[in-house]
């Protein structure tokens, strides 16, 4: 038995914030019923199309383990329908633009009259306040939750990160909320609104730098490169490059190969423990006793000179060397990955975080599996559904139509 199963999740999401959450839900067992325009569904099918007329890798990717439905909530008998969808499911998940479904006649207190145990998710970009109306995409979310302002090399412009942290993080925090709902619901009886806002999502990935805007009140922050450069701190928590966001030191370095392969670096971190190991390594033994180099606090002001060491070193080796070397030592290092590294590392491949799915029409294609593993539920990654694929199994299995009522329904234009 799948932990989800048994649950009904009417999926009104699109693009990749809502669709990651339910993608997660689909995984462990839920019924997502993706629900879609007639002859459009949702834009991503055709964005970024590697393969002309059929959906999008951009899609696929967001949308396993769904079943797609037809309809146009907009018109009367489509509104009849969502309404009979809403009685039989547990969840409802949406991201549209704010106010969109109020406009459609299903505002939250509506839903609740229908079906008071229904758990009404929504995805927004920001929420109450000055900015609780305005539309936000991947990178506006990053520019507004702190990632931005803190990302990039200090003296620079401020730089979004490619992981997508405001779309799939705040999906990732969407999905938790539901499945704390449902947990509720089994002791209350009822169900309720769950929100997160994209400009949440990313502020809580990005608390490290309000731990360091709090602590700039009581001098400069020593771990950062600019503090060994002399450079004063500003009233805000500044760009710092790839330094490391804990206590341990940590910087991006140069390996062998560098000069033609543009992901020939390693991440070095130079961990207060393994210090004298470190030293031993890099050819510097007497690093270890130097009043200069012995202490985390003394080596904060010399850091540039400590990396431009250590780089000296990395350089003379491949970046899994690197990694041979010092992982028997506990120096805590890790090679720069490309995706195509990881597209072909056998060990992803092994615990199905990279997987191969079969579509009928764009064939095979690879995919990032589930990323969170229970031991008693194994997941099975099952292709994304064609546009519409699965309308009349679902009316008539979910919503309860007979064919007489789904024919008239299209002959309507709701499905």
């Amino acid at each position: 038995m799948k932990d989800l199963e048994g649950i009904k999740i009417l999926d009104f999401t699109h693009v990749q914030s809502g669709p990651t959450c339910t993608q997660l839900l689909a995984w462990f067992g839920a019924d997502v019923i993706k629900v879609e325009r007639p002859g459009v569904g949702d834009a991503t099918r055709g964005q970024l199309r590697d393969i002309p007329d059929v959906d999008s890798l951009y899609f696929t990717m967001l949308n396993h383990n769904k079943r797609s439905v037809t309809l146009n909530s907009k018109s009367e008998k489509g509104k009849e329908i969502l309404t009979k969808f809403i009685e039989e499911c547990d969840v409802m998940v949406e991201n549209f633009a704010p106010g969109a479904l109020d406009r459609m006649g299903f505002p939250w207190e509506r839903i609740q009259e229908i079906n008071p145990r229904m758990i009404y998710a929504s995805i927004k970009g920001f929420g109450p306040g000055a900015y609780e109306d305005c539309k936000v995409y991947e990178n506006v979310a990053q520019c507004a939750g702190g990632a931005a302002s803190t990302t990039g090399m200090l003296g620079s412009v401020p730089t979004v990160t490619g992981a997508q942290i405001g779309d799939s993080g705040t999906g990732l925090h969407l999905a938790l909320g539901i499945v704390t709902a449902l947990f509720h619901r089994e002791k209350s009886g009822r169900g309720q609104r769950v929100t997160a806002a994209m400009q949440d999502g990313v502020l809580n990935l990005c608390r490290v730098k309000l731990r360091d805007q709090q602590r700039l009140a009581s001098g400069a922050l020593r771990e950062y490169s600019q503090f060994g450069d002399g450079i004063p701190f500003g009233d805000a928590t500044p760009r710092a490059g790839n330094d490391s966001g804990g206590g341990q030191p940590g910087r991006i370095l140069r390996c062998k190969g560098w000069e033609s392969d543009p992901d020939s670096y390693t991440y070095f971190i130079t961990q207060a423990a393994v210090w004298g190991n470190i030293c031993d390594v890099i050819g510097k033994p007497e690093w270890a006793e130097d009043e200069k180099f012995a202490t985390p606090d003394a080596r904060l002001p010399r850091l540039n000179e400590v990396f431009e060491t250590i780089e000296a070193w990395t350089m003379t080796k491949t970046k899994f060397e690197v990694m041979e070397i010092c992982n028997p030592l506990n120096i805590p290092v890790g090679p720069i990955l490309s995706m195509k590294e990881l597209a072909e590392d056998p060990s992803l491949r092994k615990t199905e975080t990279v997987v191969e799915v079969d579509h009928p029409q764009r064939g095979s294609y690879l995919s990032v599996g589930c990323p969170i593993k229970l031991s008693d539920s194994v997941v099975e990654v099952e292709r994304s559904p064609l546009l519409g694929e699965h309308t009349e199994e679902i009316l008539q299995e979910v919503v309860g139509l007979s064919e007489d009522e789904i024919a008239e329904a299209k002959k309507a234009g709701a499905i």
